[in-house]
């Protein structure tokens, strides 16, 4: 390969009246004034080059000309490595070596080690993309924006040199909020313009208005399509509903209306249009269809114990948890991601599906289930796009499949089930053996596994022409065939636009949220002449903590500020709380109460509280919170607390000793600042209910819970016993020393 690297050899051809070309090595067509890329090889104005038709029937076409081993290989999507950011978190085995290509720019070191999605045993970046013929890269790492446009310029020169020239589909999860960089939640934070998280955006949304999300969508488009990234994983439309389900982090709350009408503008807004993606925007991956919300007690289904969605109220699916999908049929959003779990059919009541009739569970993970996809999502809801599993189903999340092989799981899925892409690991041989064994009598001589039909399990012509047209037609209304390419120096200026920065500082501070203040703030005036500030961060690291305090007296060096509380009139503390991880289970359930060595149940391995017991801790240095309490109201002095919520926390260890409370949602801490010293009045209201203790989220022997599981919180006291309802007839949300509940939309104002 040419060591001068693509972006400086892209030449480009302009149409008076249609798409730019852009090219490195591929043969570019003039026919009648116009320009056409060779796409397909033939050498002519093909329906496959011509890009005045249809992109279905371009892709109809293209499917017709691409040979097996090529169209697998656009079956799977998986993580993908820059030469300048090796692998990392799960996905990166041990005593890894990077070996740059000319450019510097690809990756060409053989991977091999196991994940914790399965065993790898991969190429390098060339030959992944030339013989292996795979065109879907997921990218994590947090690079800049001219790095990601060079090597993604650098994918498609590679592509280019193939007899069929496909562009390589590079996905991210969301970039564009601020917070800790969490492998398959936040993969990256910090270069792109940062918002609050997305409960943070609700709770913006509540307090102010929708035309928030719309200035969010642009900003995502504009940014992402200038540096070639062009579809993400994103954004969940999951209902929020058992508070320990550890993925609440990256949700909108627990309003399916507020939900509803965020994706009513979101989708059209990232991907371009209302009719679906255009040249100029970006794919959106819509996730986890039905909604991961309904956990049995949280437990996560990226380990065994959190596989069931569990319905235990009458029409809770359909009242909870379908709604904020129907935006993403309506307005076409390129693809739908199942969630890993599979539905009970023991703990569940009836449910109905979009016709009134009864669903009927079958005890697939939904990327198995044909009752909810192809039945439900396709059939009855009309989504017109493909289905892109969630990562790992093949391999360590094959919930309901795990009697089957790995071919036969590949070839359920995308023949049975209609999946047409499928995350985790490159699978192309396996995928291969399963479109051989429908070729080969294979069943006639092997036993087809119980409960299956064989015609099932083989990856037929048929669902891999399906799949591969799907995927193509996305690429062809994206215009990647015409010009994949684009400029890193435009990249790097359009991201560091003053402007989309300066909008997401303004929603960081429309995020935060006053939940508690006997006036002492906002702390304007003369309020703190003449006294003494005490600061301190805590956060579930003793080190974060520290790190966290040191960066917030620096924010406030212009103030009075001392090392010791016991001498304090302020005491501000700043509580970062932080439970359980992501791919592995705890021994219990997910502790939402802000404690330290706090001795909690362990659980059994049907999720049932057990006799046994371990130490939780949520936020080192919390049993400290009462004792600077104690100082600084001893000396008349007042004490304000915020609290980051990136789950709905329980807060009784926090706010009886707080004069006043903020919340916020991974805020930045100099939006949080300008509220508590009253440069901004805040606004921001609850986008989702705090629970009162751990009695509501109590477990019985049998592992289940006393509030619901499938119900949002602010409808949960209608199913809570009476005997825990106060005088007001509520049992669930917190009630604070003020009389307030920490519910759905509770907000106070200055």
């Amino acid at each position: 390969m040419n060591s001068q690297k693509a972006s400086d050899r892209i030449q480009y051809y302009r149409n008076a009246d249609g798409p730019v070309i852009g090219t490195v090595s591929r043969p570019v067509i003039e026919q009648d004034g116009l320009f056409f890329k060779d796409i397909d090889g033939s050498g002519t104005v093909s329906p496959v080059n011509d890009w005045r038709l249809p992109a279905k029937e371009r892709a109809e076409a293209y499917a017709a000309a691409l040979n097996t081993k090529e169209k697998i290989g656009q079956l799977f999507i998986s993580d993908w490595r820059m030469a300048k950011y090796p692998p990392s978190g799960p996905m990166a085995p041990e005593n890894y070596q990077v070996v740059p290509d000319e450019s510097g720019l690809l990756d060409e070191g053989a991977l091999r080690g196991k994940t914790i999605f399965g065993e790898q045993n991969l190429p390098g970046t060339t030959e992944l993309l030339r013989d292996w013929f795979s065109r879907h890269l997921i990218l994590r790492a947090n690079a800049k924006p001219d790095e990601i446009a060079d090597w993604i310029n650098q994918l498609h020169a590679v592509a280019e040199t193939c007899g069929h020239f496909v562009p390589v589909q590079v996905v991210s999860n969301s970039r564009n909020e601020n917070g800790e960089i969490i492998f398959g939640m936040n993969d990256a934070a910090g270069v792109f313009a940062a918002w609050p998280g997305t409960l943070g955006i609700a709770a913006a949304v509540r307090g102010d208005s929708l035309e928030i999300i719309d200035r969010f969508a642009d900003c995502i488009r504009r940014e992402w399509d200038a540096v070639g990234i062009k579809k993400g994983y994103m954004y969940m439309a999951d209902c929020a509903t058992d508070p320990r389900w550890q993925r609440t982090y990256g949700s909108f709350g627990e309003d399916p209306e507020l939900i509803t009408a965020i994706f009513e503008r979101l989708v059209p807004g990232i991907q371009g249009s209302q009719e679906g993606v255009t040249p100029d925007g970006v794919s959106m991956t819509v996730k986890h269809f039905p909604g991961g919300g309904p956990r049995e007690n949280g437990f996560d289904p990226h380990y065994a114990a959190g596989q069931w969605n569990v319905y235990r109220t009458p029409g809770s699916l359909q009242r909870y948890h379908i709604p904020a999908f129907r935006p993403a049929v309506k307005y076409h959003a390129a693809s739908i991601m199942p969630y890993y779990s599979k539905p009970s059919d023991k703990k569940s009541a009836p449910q109905q599906d979009m016709e009134g009739k009864p669903v009927r569970f079958t005890p697939y993970g939904f990327a198995y289930n044909k009752v909810f996809i192809d039945g439900m999502l396709r059939g009855q809801m009309g989504f017109d796009g493909y289905i892109n599993s969630d990562t790992g189903i093949v391999h360590n999340m094959c919930w309901g499949v795990e009697t089957l092989d790995i071919p036969e799981r590949i070839g359920f899925a995308v023949t049975q089930s209609g999946v047409d892409l499928i995350s985790g690991l490159f699978d192309n041989e396996a995928a291969r053996g399963a479109y051989q064994r429908g070729k080969d009598g294979y069943y006639e001589t092997h036993p087809v596994p119980a409960g299956y039909r064989a015609e099932d399990l083989v990856l037929t012509d048929e669902a891999l022409d399906r799949a591969v047209i799907r995927t193509l037609t996305e690429l062809f209304q994206q215009g990647m065939f015409e010009n994949p390419y684009r400029d890193p120096k435009r990249a790097a200026a359009v991201v560091a636009n003053p402007a989309d920065w300066e909008e997401a500082f303004s929603v960081h501070q429309k995020s935060v949220i006053l939940l508690k203040n006997d006036g002492c703030l906002p702390l304007t005036g003369g309020k703190l002449g003449g006294k003494k500030l005490y600061v301190e961060a805590f956060c579930k690291n003793v080190e974060a903590g520290a790190a966290a305090t040191e960066a917030l007296r620096g924010r406030l060096g212009k103030f009075h500020l001392t090392d010791d509380y016991t001498e304090a009139d302020y005491a501000i503390l700043m509580i970062t709380p932080s439970s359980g991880e992501y791919f592995s289970a705890t021994m219990g359930y997910l502790e939402l109460d802000i404690c330290e060595n706090k001795t909690v149940c362990d659980v059994d391995e049907q999720g049932r509280p057990t006799e046994k017991t371990h130490l939780e801790t949520t936020l080192s240095g919390a049993n400290r919170i009462a004792d600077i309490a104690a100082a600084v109201h001893a000396k008349g002095g007042k004490v304000i607390a915020n609290i980051n919520f990136t789950l709905p926390w329980e807060v009784g260890h926090v706010e009886p000793y707080a004069d006043a409370l903020t919340a916020g949602f991974d805020t930045d801490p100099s939006a949080t600042l300008d509220v508590l010293f009253g440069l901004f009045s805040p606004v921001g209201r609850l986008p989702i209910t705090m629970p009162r203790n751990d009695a509501v989220l109590a477990v019985d022997a049998e592992g289940i819970c006393v509030s619901p599981n499938d119900v949002p919180g602010y409808d949960k006291d209608k199913y809570m016993p009476d005997s825990m309802k106060d005088e007001n007839g509520k049992a669930y949300a917190y009630r604070d020393s003020a009389g307030n509940y920490y519910e759905l939309d509770f907000g106070l104002h200055y």
